[in-house]
Order: C-alpha cells, then structure tokens, then sequence
C-alpha cells in the first residue's frame, strides 16, 4: 500500500501545494505577514499562510494555519462547509503525504470530496485558487480573473466572488476604459451582491474620481465611512481617494489612521509619502512652507529612517517600498 502511495501524482490532488504558485516569483516573509494581517482583520485565510509557510519549510506552522482554516470555515459556513473544505483538506492530505504520515494522508484523503470533472473543477475549488492567485502576487492576477470568471460561471451571485473578482479587475486597470470601465461594471456588480462591502465602496469611488463622477464617488465614501471606519484597507483606499482630490490633509490624516492598523502596509506609507511629496511642492509654489506642515512631515520621515534602521533584515520587500518613501520624503523635508 505505501509503495503505491508514494507513486500518487500530484495532479490528482486540488490543493495549495499543487497548484503553480513559484515561491521565486514573491518575497515569502511578505506573503506571510501581509496574509497573517488580512486573517486579522477577517480579509483572508489561514490556508495561503499554511502554503507560504511551507515553502518556508516550517511545516508544524503550515499544519496549524491549515486547522485553523477547518475551524473558520466550518463556522463560517455551517452546511455547506463539506465543499469548502474540500482545499483545506487536500492540502492537509499533502502535507501528510510528503512528511511520510501516509495512514493520516488516507484520512484525509477519504475526507475530500470530488474536485470536479476532468476537464472543470467545483465553483468552490476554483473561487479558493482565485483567491490565491489574487493574494500571492501581481504576476498572478490573470490567473486569478481566470479563475473567478469559472466560479461565478456556476454561482452568479456569490459575494465572496463577486468580490474578489472585482479587486483582481480593479489591480490589473491601469488606464481609462471607455464610458465605464469592466472593474467599475463588476465593483456595481458586486455591490449589488452585498451592499455594505465597505472595501468595494471605497474602491468603487476612486475609480470614479478618475471617470469624473465626483458626487457618487464622495457618496460611496461617506456610506464607506459609515459602514467600516475602522478597517485599514477600506481608510487606504479613502486615503487614495482624497489625495487624488488634491485634499492632501484629509488623505494623510486617514492613512495615518490606516497606520494604527496595519504599519506593515507598502502601500500605507507609500501614499503618505506621496501626499507629503506633493504638499510640500504645493506649499512651495505658493508661499513658504508652514511649520506645522515642516513638522509634521519631519516626524514621519523620522519613522520611517527608525523602521528602516531596526528592521532591515526582517523584511526586504517592506523595506524596499520604504525606503522609496524615506527618498520622497527626505527630498522634501527641507525648506
């Protein structure tokens, strides 16, 4: 029986592990952290971690994040948790598999439920891989649209999806679209789904701005502010919001709320060097820079060089985005 076991392919399998994710194409400490404060904050799964933990050959913590999933889903879902679970427990039949614990790499087996056909695997196995695409780097974000694209083909309206589905369109626009652009159509979309998706909100508003549609985009984030104003990547997304307003102090004062949440953002401080950047060529222009301005942005060029001093080996990816901001910064700190 184990002889036959150790032959078993892997493509029979539908699992974290087995799917085409290449740990050289993404900075892993990152990917851990940045999943590990989505599961926070109730924006991710434990079952991503439990894959990049992996490739980080720290097995016991994979095998821990992948029980935790068990336990989110089966409250999340209740009923239909059987199909849900189906990812979680293939990634748990692989991990017993390659750590040589075949009679627990059965069970888990026998726990699985069919993937899918040959040819098209379960809505639910495709939503999962989506949103693996979608969290482990841009360089996946085709795959992810792909892969949401199928699920929603069999369960139109849901909002898991829908949502995700919206984000990956929203990540991969760069430019303006026509009257309304497919991230826009599938943000309404999504929205309709579930009205009080704050993130989809905020996300939905600052791509308004750029079509110009000013009055429903300041609507979208007054109901954003209403509905979740404590969520760090709805604030962020605000924050983007009113920066592109040229509302430089509203922006700074929202990502710096986003901060308190999330310090470990690129994006967060990326903005908010951004905003400084751009303040102080404003100010400039016009007359000379205020000292409470002069001040204010010194102090977080000062957090930014203590984060880059104390924590230069912790993170290479974070650190890289911050130092592009302690750049921006540090050329605009002076009079």
């Amino acid at each position: 029986m184990v002889s036959e076991i150790k032959f078993l392919p892997n493509y029979q399998l539908q699992c974290h592990f087995t799917w085409d994710l290449k740990k050289e194409s993404v900075d892993l400490e990152d990917l851990s952290t940045r999943l590990q404060n989505d599961i926070q904050l109730q924006l991710g799964k434990p079952g991503a971690v439990a894959h990049s933990y992996n490739f980080l050959d720290q097995q016991e913590e994979a095998l821990s994040h992948l029980n935790q999933s068990e336990e989110t889903i089966t409250e999340r879902y209740a009923d239909e948790s059987e199909r849900r679970l189906i990812v979680t427990y293939g990634d748990m039949a692989w991990l017993k598999y390659h750590t040589g614990d075949y009679t627990h790499f059965l069970l888990f087996l026998q726990l699985k439920y069919t993937t899918g056909s040959s040819t098209s695997l379960l809505p639910e196995v495709y939503g999962e891989k989506a949103w693996t695409y979608l969290k482990f780097s841009r360089s996946s974000l085709s795959k992810a649209i792909d892969c949401f694209r199928k699920a929603l083909e069999v369960q139109t309206h849901d909002s898991e999806w829908n949502a995700g589905y919206a984000i990956a369109l929203f990540r991969t626009e760069l430019v303006k679209e026509g009257e309304e652009s497919p991230a826009i159509k599938q943000l309404r979309f999504a929205l309709e789904v579930n009205p009080d998706d704050a993130v989809l909100q905020a996300m939905l508003a600052v791509k308004l701005v750029v079509y110009k549609k000013f009055h429903e985009a300041k609507d979208l984030v007054k109901k954003a502010l209403e509905t979740d104003p404590d969520n760090p990547h709805v604030i962020r997304y605000i924050g983007k919001y009113f920066r592109m307003l040229d509302q430089l102090d509203e922006s700074i004062d929202m990502l710096e709320r986003a901060l308190k949440r999330a310090d470990q953002s690129p994006f967060i401080h990326h903005q908010l060097a951004l905003c400084y950047k751009r303040k102080k060529i404003a100010e400039q222009s016009r007359k000379p820079f205020s000292n409470q301005s002069t001040h204010k942005h010194a102090a977080y060029l000062k957090v930014l060089l203590h984060f880059n001093k104390h924590n230069s080996k912790l993170n290479p990816a974070l650190l890289l985005y911050r130092s592009s901001a302690v750049l921006e910064a540090y050329l605009y700190s002076s009079p």
